[in-house]
């Protein structure tokens, strides 16, 4: 993730421990006060859901799959997950609220010391359900937006999706939940972007997390209707500008791009054209601190058979099983050739990405793009938007460190 926020408006929140290593100069209390050494881990708790997204990397479907873990193998990955020291579980699915024990394994991974948040449609969340996951522990719920009404219900399958998260962001909210709203974009919802970050406004919803499309689960299946790179550029800028929008008029929104980290590259430059030198060489430190793409280094994921894969959306590739070996003995083993290379990939990325002035900030973007459109892991993201002058070491070249 990567916060405009705090990038281009210096808001404090309470990742920036975790992403910049600046816990000391936040007010806010912090997830944890050093970045993180061990991944936030997404555990797919079930593959059922109540709805059916175009772009679901899950490929989530109406009934229950085998072989879910049970809640005592939940459990026991919990302890795991604890005993090797990952700051975050983030409760996913398929949509995680069907499953009957959710709320016993949010209590049970608070009580480990690991911090609970949820993923959801929110179309299941109600004042009462809320409660009991904010009583059991839960520190956040990130709720599906993916646009106005009409836009939305298509994307998501079902009339009247989208007065049904809405109502489970009132649900959050009335009981004291710490809520934010997930939208990711695509030629189909693009026209509502301004709608949705308005709407999240009018809400009182402070944090609003704008995900780039991977091209995982069905969200490959729908690959010809992402953004191209120029408007994937227009949008970013425009989300850019209304958080500074927003921000000059004492709205503190926190703003966060997911899943593509040409945008890296993009505030640099962006921070340099409106904001100067001086500021972009700020942005450039800090998003050297974040260490640019995460997979299979800070974020990692665990299927709701147990299978361990390099992020949530690269669900067809495995690097183990937790009913087999300790998560933390799959997560460090580089006998894994995949797993190896990946935390290297500056040795082994290809054409633009192998010497672009932000390969240290990106890190060649999303691996699982390059595969899906490339057939090759270490080929350039397709959904770069950067241009060859950007990716040139030239004039525009980035700061040189000053930490």
């Amino acid at each position: 993730m990567i916060s405009i926020s705090k990038l281009l408006c210096d808001l404090d929140a309470e990742g920036d421990g975790l992403r910049y290593d600046a816990a000391e100069e936040s007010d806010k209390p912090q997830i944890t006060e050093e970045k993180q050494r061990r991944p936030v881990v997404v555990w797919n708790t079930t593959k059922q859901c109540n709805l059916y997204c175009s772009h679901c990397y899950a490929g989530a479907e109406s009934a229950a799959a085998a072989g879910e873990l049970t809640t005592e193998e939940g459990k026991d990955l919990l302890d795991d997950l604890a005993e090797y020291g990952a700051p975050v579980v983030l409760f996913s699915g398929g949509e995680p609220m069907v499953r009957e024990d959710l709320t016993e394994l949010v209590s049970y991974a608070d009580d480990q010391g690991i911090r609970p948040v949820l993923s959801t449609n929110g179309t299941l969340l109600n004042r009462e359900r809320a409660r009991e996951l904010r009583d059991a522990g839960l520190k956040y719920a990130g709720i599906s937006v993916d646009g106005l009404p009409e836009r939305n219900d298509r994307f998501r399958g079902q009339e009247g999706a989208f007065e049904a998260a809405l109502n489970g962001i009132h649900a959050c909210q009335d009981v004291g939940l710490k809520t934010g709203l997930r939208y990711t974009i695509t030629e189909m919802n693009a026209p509502d972007l301004e709608g949705v970050v308005d709407l999240l406004s009018d809400e009182g919803v402070d944090r609003f997390c704008f995900y780039h499309l991977d091209y995982g689960g069905r969200g490959a299946e729908i690959s010809d209707v992402d953004l191209t790179p120029e408007k994937r550029r227009e949008a970013v800028r425009r989300l850019c500008d209304m958080t500074r929008e927003y921000h000059d008029r004492g709205e503190e929104i926190e703003t966060l791009l997911v899943g593509n980290y040409a945008d890296a590259g993009f505030l640099v430059e962006y921070a340099r054209e409106e904001l100067g030198e001086a500021q972009a060489d700020r942005i450039y430190r800090y998003l050297r601190r974040n260490g640019g793409d995460p997979a299979g280094e800070r974020i990692a994921d665990v299927d709701y058979q147990g299978n361990v894969h390099l992020t949530q959306f690269w669900q067809g590739y495995s690097l183990g099983n937790v009913r087999d070996r300790p998560f933390g003995a799959i997560w460090e083993d580089e006998s894994n050739p995949l797993l190896a290379r990946l935390r290297e990939r500056t040795d082994h990325l290809k054409g633009r990405c192998s010497n672009c002035q932000y390969q240290e900030i990106c890190r060649g973007g999303s691996r699982l793009r390059a595969l899906a459109i490339h057939d090759d892991p270490f080929a350039p993201d397709p959904q770069c938007y950067l241009t060859s002058e950007e990716r040139a070491s030239s004039s525009a070249a980035p700061p040189a460190p000053s930490d």
